[in-house]
């Protein structure tokens, strides 16, 4: 237990004032998102231009074309969380909460595991990836969450309680402990996301459920 401290001692000593900065901002994301605020896109953006240019730096290039992803997909959940479906006569209104079927989130699922077993056996026989299989099912699960979440989708949080969860086993085993804290820290926001939004949901005088 010492040495946990130690380490995680030492990992916090090591972290640069821009790491702060993108983990502060990357903790008020989950909690504006779970608030249905608008500000998230803005701190998911910020924050993730800080890691795409440390991950670079790094020569941590997969890590960091994914935050060059959600740094797009932050416009596009600005957008999108600002504006309803063209069907609706409101103007500027923001998009409501939906709930997908559990047919429809198998059939993505499916397809995601697919893919993420396929670039996992690339990265596994032609990289020097460690974890590649999970590696990349985490990376490619993400991608999938990110559009639930910019589209408002009930259920994203589920994904990222399992993608998180799977993300600490990662970063443990691989010593970046304190990053493992923090992403235990995410597993528990997701629940309470979940939480928040399936009770917004369940107050709406409309059902949200899209086929």
């Amino acid at each position: 237990m010492t040495d946990l401290f130690i380490q995680l001692l030492d990992s916090v000593q090591a972290m640069s004032w821009w790491e702060y900065v993108a983990v502060m901002l990357s903790v008020g994301y989950l909690l504006l998102a779970a608030k249905q605020s608008l500000w998230c896109w803005p701190a998911a953006f910020v924050s993730t231009l800080i890691y795409t240019m440390l991950f670079y730096n790094g020569a941590l290039l997969m890590d960091s074309m994914l935050n060059v992803f959600y740094m797009a997909m932050a416009f596009y959940g600005w957008y999108s969380w600002r504006n309803q479906p063209l069907s609706s006569h409101e103007v500027d209104a923001e998009l409501p909460i939906s709930a997908w079927s559990w047919q429809r989130h198998c059939t993505i699922g499916s397809i995601t595991l697919v893919v993420s077993l396929i670039l996992g056996y690339v990265m596994d026989n032609y990289t020097r990836a460690d974890y590649a299989y999970l590696d990349t099912l985490t990376t490619c699960f993400s991608v999938v969450a990110t559009f639930l979440v910019a589209r408002k989708v009930l259920e994203n949080w589920l994904y990222w309680v399992i993608i998180d969860g799977i993300s600490v086993y990662l970063y443990v085993n691989k010593g970046f402990y304190l990053t493992s804290v923090l992403f235990m820290f995410y597993t528990t926001m997701s629940v309470w996301g979940y939480m928040q939004w399936r009770e917004t949901l369940n107050q709406s005088p409309i059902s949200q459920n899209n086929q």
